[in-house]
């Protein structure tokens, strides 16, 4: 008997070793904890009363992504309808500049990092939209005088007021404010409860964070959620009431992107009206060089439709963005300064030839060219390498017979409006020359400083 109890006391012991042993080797991060929010359920503890219209939902099904972190500038991004009614802004500042209630307007501008003399100003440069895919935000509910973060992820069809740069900044329904998702979009765990149940078209893999562009935006060009035909270019701070339409179905041709920096690849074809996808969990370096785009140069697709790139490794590093591990972008303190423009950095091209070279970028025709604009990047976004997918290309891109041009004198801006027409017109600054275009991202900690982006309207 006492032999047996000593055998058990053993094996005992030996599962042990083993279960500390294997809790040791797992060295992964814990996962994020994330609440669900369904279109159309209440907020648990909302600042604004939902029965009285501030925000309305839609029901759509979730579109699918092309990697985990979209820049707020990604062509299509998000939806809108011919409605100007989405999201009351004024009903929402009349609330929060009220006496009455300026103990839950503290505790919102301290959410978004304002004081409350900047709420009426910072509300005039929020658009409403429509979520078009499940995504990842800081929320904050409204618990004994303050605003209480959670990360949450709200169900495509939610309305929402995003700022100058693309990001989610309020929950339209309830007033809730919002902030980036600052945790790794690949290790989460969603909590569906208290009447948010699994939404059918629900995809882990195609929930997104949203990161900011790389500068601010002159307007957004959404996708009409009611007809997917139509697009819908909506200036930054407006409702709906100044929309421009233009044909979401109209054909685009993929840009040969071979050579070029995942950033100017970018940069090339946000401004071709597509949208940007990557190879892999993580978003590669913006100094990444591109080996290969799927679907390949030379097709032809609508607006909104995602090019996965493959990339080489970059060795560039900038601040973390959402699903790395840097800190919320805050909102715009000060108002806009020019800044003098830094040179751009191009893919090296190849030696002048005889033989007229035709798959460059820049041979493709002026409806395909990005708009452009005075104002630079102000700095690096954030990025982290992504592996090896495909061989090194052989070649940058041609760019001409004759031997590169010198680069331009303005850096071309990022802008999510809709791609060019067959005449452009520009707004800020002539196009720029045949050298591919660059772009960056602002740090994390603080907002962009550049002007405002400009485009051109189909």
């Amino acid at each position: 008997m006492q032999r047996a109890g000593k055998s058990a006391i053993r094996r005992i012991a030996v599962l042990l070793v083993l279960v500390l042993a294997v809790g040791g080797c797992d060295r992964s991060p814990p996962l994020t904890l994330v609440r669900a929010v369904a279109a159309g359920v209440p907020a648990l503890s909302p600042f604004f009363d939902e029965h009285r219209g501030l925000g309305h939902d839609q029901a759509i099904r979730p579109s699918i992504g092309r990697g985990s972190l979209q820049q707020g500038d990604t062509p299509g991004l998000y939806g809108g309808t011919r409605e100007t009614s989405v999201c009351d802004v004024a009903q929402l500042k009349a609330f929060l500049t009220d006496p009455a209630n300026h103990r839950k307007s503290r505790a919102w501008a301290a959410a978004l990092d304002i004081t409350t003399d900047r709420i009426p100003g910072y509300l005039d440069r929020l658009t409403p939209v429509l979520l078009r895919h499940d995504t990842l935000v800081r929320n904050h509910d409204y618990k004994k005088g303050k605003a209480t973060p959670f990360d949450s992820l709200l169900q495509a069809g939610i309305a929402v007021l995003v700022d100058e740069q693309g990001l989610p900044a309020v929950k339209c329904s309830c007033g809730n404010p919002l902030r980036p998702f600052a945790g790794d979009t690949n290790r989460v765990s969603v909590k569906f409860g208290n009447g948010s149940r699994q939404w059918e078209g629900y995809e882990r893999s195609s929930v997104v964070a949203v990161r900011p562009a790389p500068r601010k935006l002159e307007r957004l060009a959404l996708v009409d959620v009611t007809d997917p035909a139509r697009g819908i270019a909506r200036p930054v701070g407006t409702t709906g009431g100044h929309d421009e339409s233009f044909d979401a179905e109209r054909r685009r041709a993929v840009p040969d992107l071979r050579g070029a920096t995942f950033a100017e690849a970018s940069r090339m074809l946000t401004g071709q009206g597509l949208a940007v996808g990557y190879a892999g969990k993580a978003r590669p370096a913006d100094d990444a060089q591109v080996t290969v785009s799927d679907p390949p140069a030379g097709t032809r697709l609508r607006f909104g439709q995602y090019v996965t790139l493959s990339t080489t490794d970059g060795t560039s590093s900038g601040p973390s963005g959402p699903g790395t591990s840097g800190a919320p972008t805050a909102p715009p303190t000060t108002s806009p300064s020019p800044r003098s423009s830094p040179p751009t950095r191009t893919p090296k091209a190849p030696p002048p030839s005889s033989a007229p070279s035709t798959s460059a970028p820049s041979t493709l025709p002026p409806s395909s060219l990005p708009p452009s604009s005075s104002s630079p990047p102000s700095s690096s976004p954030p990025s982290s390498p992504a592996p090896k997918t495909g061989s090194t290309a052989t070649g940058a891109p041609a760019t001409s017979s004759a031997p590169p041009p010198p680069p331009p004198s303005s850096t071309p801006v990022t802008t999510s409006a809709p791609p060019p027409p067959s005449t452009p017109v520009t707004t800020s600054a002539p196009p720029p020359s045949s050298a591919p275009v660059t772009t960056s991202a602002p740090a994390a900690s603080e907002p962009v400083s550049s002007g405002p982006a400009s485009s051109a309207i189909t």
